[in-house]
């Protein structure tokens, strides 16, 4: 509708000033651009108009947990090994949200706003281990894959006697009702993102380290060991090898 109305406004003014520019006359150029004009009024008025397009990302309901077993048997493990783990504490999961808006009209052009919102999931836990005390832990493992741990807060317990309870839990369910969880080691993650594994708590496993230190037992009693260079059972078949070879060599000169 505005390009009409602008368009006949410019031809009537182009047409009252009258005269020609490089043999177009001025009534023809009025008209021109009063449609002009008029034209991106229409698009700009279309798109205000036009109803928001709304697009939201998915959304869970619940926090899916795949490795938790009441009554679950505690491991003891020597040395190091990877294990997995038995989750013994979650919260609820923490939601955010990120919209984003694009269209309305953007450069005068036409169309209605797209407004798309996605959803961000973030999940604490506790993940028990294995009997304590254990003296570290290496290597992370989620869903088959190591765990980039930059960025992610976490903490670990060795499982000892001593152990406190973990602050972040107590904060959450009141230091009076928190336990230590005294004699078995575990993990403790904070808001760590699920968005990387389907909005779900992935599989861990961790490496563990837990060296025998029993003094009654050989690995206790060791302190140290010396190895000789040049010394041992290969290097005495190699030199043994080396000798006949060099005893074939003489033969056949």
């Amino acid at each position: 509708m505005a390009t009409l109305v602008l368009g006949a406004a410019g031809a009537a003014i182009g047409g009252s000033i009258g005269g020609a520019i490089l043999g177009v006359s001025a009534a023809t150029i009025g008209g021109f651009i009063g449609s002009t004009i008029g034209s991106v009024v229409d698009s700009w008025i279309i798109s205000s108009l036009a109803p928001t397009q709304r697009i939201e990302g998915a959304r869970m309901d619940n926090l899916r947990i795949t490795s938790a077993t009441e009554g679950a048997v505690i491991p003891r493990l020597y040395g190091r090994m990877r294990i997995g783990g038995n989750i013994i504490w979650a919260t609820d999961f923490r939601e955010e949200s990120k919209t984003t808006t694009q269209g309305g009209g953007k450069g005068g052009g036409g169309g209605g706003k797209v407004k798309t919102t996605e959803y961000f999931y973030y999940a604490s836990f506790a993940v028990a281990l294995c009997e304590g005390p254990i003296t570290g832990i290496g290597r992370i493992w989620a869903d088959g894959k190591l765990l980039d741990t930059a960025g992610i807060t976490w903490r670990w317990y060795p499982g000892d006697e001593a152990q406190t309870a973990d602050p972040f839990i107590a904060a959450k369910m009141g230091a009076a009702d928190t336990p230590a969880y005294r004699g078995t080691a575990y993990v403790v993650f904070e808001d760590l993102p699920l968005g990387n594994y389907g909005n779900r708590l992935p599989q861990l496993s961790f490496e563990v380290f837990r060296p025998i230190a029993d003094p009654h037992t050989a690995e206790g009693l060791t302190q140290a060991v010396t190895m000789i260079p040049a010394s041992g059972e290969f290097t005495t078949r190699r030199r043994a090898s080396a000798r006949a070879a060099a005893a074939r060599r003489r033969r056949r000169t």
